[in-house]
């Protein structure tokens, strides 16, 4: 016993003891510290990767885009198609390094600075993990080099999309217009959740007008995804609903007959339905192709488009305002008729000039040189040799007053209500107008002016062609309007406001005096009366493009084209049980009679070939 107590040491057993527990102690700080540590390193530090990650690894709810509703016009021909594209889309959440992945992109297939800057702007629009386009219109090889190289080009995917395609191209690129991607602006003002399966949107035209029928509503999937993002199954579906399809009143082939005869002439035309007020055909000339700017188009392209100086982006349709000239000559004709400020039998003078009281600068008579139209000038034949001296004491006898209101029930100074965006209202002047724009009192002169569709008026090609319509339909008033049905349904014939009030009998002279416009030797537009089989009644007219001195005569040789008066013309036909109506213009063409009837005498002819009951009514003539 005293051998064991002379080996046991308490205080040095006790030191040993303190020891280990210190070392036990610090052994646990250091432990529990390197898992604090890790603990905010995973969950604070690493936390955004990690949630990334976790992104990558879940179900997902993604838009399904809808079918854009189609467009087609009266004869069921399709004119705006969906057709199915692939674009390189790209989900930087899902990307360790978006600047490494676009550059190992741009390596295996062509991407242009310019893609990639849109695509930056385009990466500030969008939602996160929503995929991003880089590259549209993916070729068969692109899509195949990026397949196989799919393992290393880690956020990006191939992705199918339908794209708006106009299988005839430039023929209705100003009525129908076209789709562009969302623009910065755009995406401000839209309904995002509505937007979230497609990139582009309507620009201008029908497809800007009934954005809202095309789009259709947008789907929803459920899918979940690998760690590389990749799709592994679809769990839920809510279908999307595709947009509603439109029925157009244009006819293709008038359209296309329409186009071909201003070859490379500039100008317009429209032709209405006079029963429903359906637009037939809607032409601005020089047109392009509206497929360029669908998926974005290049910069060569569109620099070629907009500093062209045939303006082929101008929708002249419904935004070109020119004077009217003589072919308001017929309207005014009605309204001094039915106030008997003239009647038929009331006959001037006409010797070349117009001189009114109190004003030494006499108005012309484009016949002048020859000393006039010569007497015995009644109401119908200035209308059909088209007599301005006639015209210029008929509208200081109407007065303006008269003249811009009856000017305003057939359709001048304010816009159609046609369902097209951006339509111009033109000018039917008057003394509030001149008081409130110009600051200044109506005079005579002005009125002289107006009364042969000059001064301050001006008219759109498809104000012409309303026009025309209610002077056809005796004084029926519609608003022109394009779609024809929705979805098969058929919409209703818009009838603008009461009728004109005009006696049947004036109604009946004015309809003779425009018929032989065309069908008499002394018809301004006579040229386009050979060989037709049935009659059309028409105006012809001429507008200055520039002005000219009351002393000089106009000489086109001694000035450059693109201030050669413009070329007018306004018609109906058959001319007694009117279909069809016609207001157009030839920029710079210079005499409605041999540079605009024909253009209208060709598009009458297709109708009268194509239509059976305008046949019909024309076999019917005694």
């Amino acid at each position: 016993m005293r051998d064991s107590a002379a080996f046991s040491d308490p205080a040095r057993e006790r030191i040993m003891f303190a020891r280990r527990l210190l070392v036990t102690a610090v052994g646990t700080l250091l432990l529990t510290a390197v898992l604090v540590a890790r603990y905010f390193d995973l969950q604070i530090s690493r936390y955004e990767d990690f949630a990334t990650q976790s992104n990558n690894n879940r179900v997902l709810v993604r838009p399904v885009a809808p079918s854009r509703g189609l467009i087609y016009d009266r004869n069921s021909k399709l004119i705006a198609d969906n057709r199915p594209s692939y674009n390189l889309t790209i989900v930087p959440e899902r990307s360790e390094d978006l600047e490494e992945l676009l550059a190992d992109l741009g390596e295996i297939i062509n991407i242009s600075e310019r893609d990639i800057q849109r695509f930056r702007k385009r990466l500030k629009q969008r939602r996160p993990f929503a995929k991003t386009s880089l590259r549209f219109n993916l070729s068969e090889e692109e899509r195949a080099v990026l397949a196989v190289n799919g393992h290393r080009l880690r956020g990006a995917e191939t992705s199918a999309r339908l794209k708006r395609f106009y299988p005839d191209g430039e023929l209705f690129s100003h009525v129908v217009g076209y789709v562009g991607r969302i623009n910065e602006r755009e995406s401000k003002t839209i309904e995002a959740i509505k937007y979230s399966g497609t990139d582009s949107i309507g620009k201008i035209g029908l497809e800007k007008f009934y954005e809202q029928q095309l789009l259709g509503d947008v789907g929803s999937e459920q899918v979940e995804t690998n760690a590389l993002g990749r799709v592994t199954r679809v769990l839920d579906k809510t279908g999307a609903v595709s947009g509603d399809n439109l029925t157009l009143y244009l006819d293709s082939n008038l359209q296309q007959v329409g186009l071909e005869a201003f070859r490379d002439k500039r100008g317009a035309l429209v032709a209405i339905e006079i029963e429903t007020g359906g637009v037939l055909a809607m032409i601005s000339a020089p047109s392009y192709d509206p497929n360029l700017f669908v998926s974005g188009i290049s910069q060569k392209n569109y620099d070629s488009l907009l500093y062209s100086q045939d303006r082929p982006l101008f929708d002249r349709a419904i935004r070109g305002q020119y004077p009217p000239g003589s072919t308001i000559k017929p309207m005014f004709g009605l309204i001094a008729l039915q106030h008997n400020i003239v009647t038929p039998s009331y006959k001037i003078k006409d010797n070349g000039y117009f001189y009114f009281k109190g004003i030494e600068r006499p108005w012309r008579d484009h016949n002048f040189a020859r000393g006039g139209h010569g007497d015995g000038v009644d109401l119908a034949k200035a209308i059909v040799e088209s007599c301005n001296i006639y015209f210029y004491g008929l509208g200081v006898k109407t007065g303006i007053d008269l003249l811009s209101d009856y000017g305003a029930q057939f359709g001048l100074g304010s816009t159609t209500g046609i369902d097209l965006p951006g339509e111009k209202r033109g000018i039917m002047p008057n003394r509030a107008w001149k008081k409130g724009s110009r600051g200044q009192s109506w005079f005579n002169g002005d009125t002289i002016n107006t009364s042969i569709g000059q001064g301050f008026m001006l008219a759109t090609p498809l104000q012409l062609a309303v026009m025309s319509a209610r002077i056809a339909s005796r004084g029926e008033v519609r608003t022109p309007q394009l779609v024809k049905a929705i979805n098969g349904q058929p919409q209703p014939i818009i009838e603008a406001r009461e009728e004109i009030k005009i006696s049947d009998k004036h109604w009946d002279y004015v309809h003779r005096a425009m018929e032989n416009v065309v069908h008499s030797n002394r018809g301004t537009a006579r040229s386009i009366s050979k060989g037709l089989t049935y009659k059309i009644a028409g105006k012809t007219g001429t507008a200055q493009a520039i002005s000219i001195d009351a002393e000089d005569k106009y000489d086109s040789t001694k000035i450059a084209e693109r201030q050669w008066d413009h070329a007018l013309f306004i018609a109906f036909a058959p001319a007694d049980d009117p279909k069809i109506a016609i207001g157009l213009i030839v920029e710079n063409g210079e005499h409605g009679g041999s540079a605009a009837a024909p253009i209208a005498r060709a598009v009458i002819d297709a109708y009268m070939q194509s239509d059976p009951s305008a046949a019909v009514a024309e076999n019917q003539e005694p």
